[in-house]
């Protein structure tokens, strides 16, 4: 899956020349021009990865960073603070609100891109990785192949791409709609149910033989990946 990135600037030039050059990279680009907007987006989709204006309409930057630090479930989130204000004491504030990295403009897109993949090695090394092992389960991401226990699972498209995702975030719980937003494509409407359908899928292709349930139904709530053994490697 590509990487998500919420992109909230209110300038639109920059705005269209940012989310053309991250799209050609492999991102996946959700953009908004102002506060507002860009905390509503965030509550449909989680990104992997926020760059923030500072200054923005109706609700600055710096606040949103500082909600998204507040709230549990988004609070891991990186965010890189985009501004015109280069002073030293500006800085600071945005660190100390939550920023994990801050680019004074002007920048070139290609500057901005190794930030954001310098951050994400960082904060998500699976995003990077080209293996995903999770306990004895062992995602192959460049041949597309799952194996457990050294034996392949044999998975269709949306379960590997479910796995993957539970992997990327293990010990958290996802409702059905955040998964449907996280791993189905959008240009058509799925009901929230069709998780259950392919969660049981899954299981059924990893439990093969008697094997432990790694995935764990949270009542009323979604679903969750157990965390305990969880590991992130490239293949070597």
């Amino acid at each position: 899956m590509k990487p998500l990135i919420l992109l909230v600037e209110d300038e639109e030039a920059l705005l269209t020349v940012l989310r053309y050059n991250l799209e050609r990279e492999g991102f996946e680009v959700m953009t908004a021009t102002n506060g507002e907007e860009g905390l509503m987006l965030l509550d449909e989709r989680r990104p992997d990865i926020m760059l923030l204006d500072w200054m923005l309409p109706l609700v600055s930057g710096i606040e949103i960073c500082r909600q998204v630090r507040r709230k549990p479930e988004t609070r891991d989130i990186p965010v890189i603070m985009l501004t015109a204000r280069g002073e030293e004491g500006d800085k600071i504030r945005a660190l100390n609100s939550g920023a994990d990295d801050y680019i004074t403009k002007p920048f070139s897109p290609s500057e901005l891109i190794a930030r954001v993949q310098a951050v994400l090695r960082r904060s998500r090394p699976a995003l990077a990785a080209e293996a995903l092992t999770y306990g004895d389960i062992v995602m192959d991401l460049a041949a597309h192949r799952v194996f457990r226990a050294n034996k392949p699972v044999h998975l269709r498209p949306t379960e590997f791409r479910l796995l993957r995702f539970l992997i990327e975030h293990p010990g958290r719980v996802f409702s059905r709609e955040q998964l449907l937003n996280a791993v189905w494509t959008h240009d058509t409407y799925i009901e929230p149910r069709t998780v259950d359908v392919h969660i049981r899928r899954l299981r059924k292709a990893l439990n093969v033989g008697g094997k432990e349930d790694v995935i764990r139904t949270v009542r009323a709530t979604g679903y969750s990946l157990e965390s305990d053994g969880f590991a992130a490697a490239e293949a070597s």
